[in-house]
């Protein structure tokens, strides 16, 4: 698991959950950077995926290992499919504040007020 573990604390009272099952097509980029007003739980089901959080270097996930993101303010950098010839997959459970849109897009803007927030990329 990414990060340290999570505490029941981190879910905002009265939190909406959403899980999901992400397909990404090969060379899928995922979603552009976002964050969640809320933690974020998943599973790599098959193939790999890019995994980046702001603070923490970009990493290659595969089927069977796992991940989380805090939420809040963290900014989510990618979650793309590693693979160029295969499809990848994974679950997501989210959980948001009441009234929070599930994924938040994060502009170009803040990206660039934020960048040395963000792990050194190779």
């Amino acid at each position: 698991m990414i990060g340290s573990v999570p505490n029941a604390r981190q879910i905002p009272d009265g939190a909406e959950a959403m899980t999901i099952l992400v397909t990404l097509p090969p060379g899928c980029e995922g979603a552009p950077p976002h964050r969640h007003s809320g933690p974020a739980y998943g599973y790599v089901i098959k193939g790999s995926m890019v995994f980046e959080l702001e603070g923490e270097p970009a990493r290659v996930l595969k089927a069977g290992e796992t991940f989380w993101e805090p939420g809040g303010d963290v900014i989510h950098y990618q979650d793309g499919n590693a693979l160029t010839d295969a499809e990848s997959q994974f679950v997501v459970t989210m959980f948001c504040a009441p009234g929070q849109p599930m994924l938040i897009p994060v502009s170009a803007e803040e990206l660039e007020e934020r960048k040395d927030r963000r792990a050194p990329r190779a």
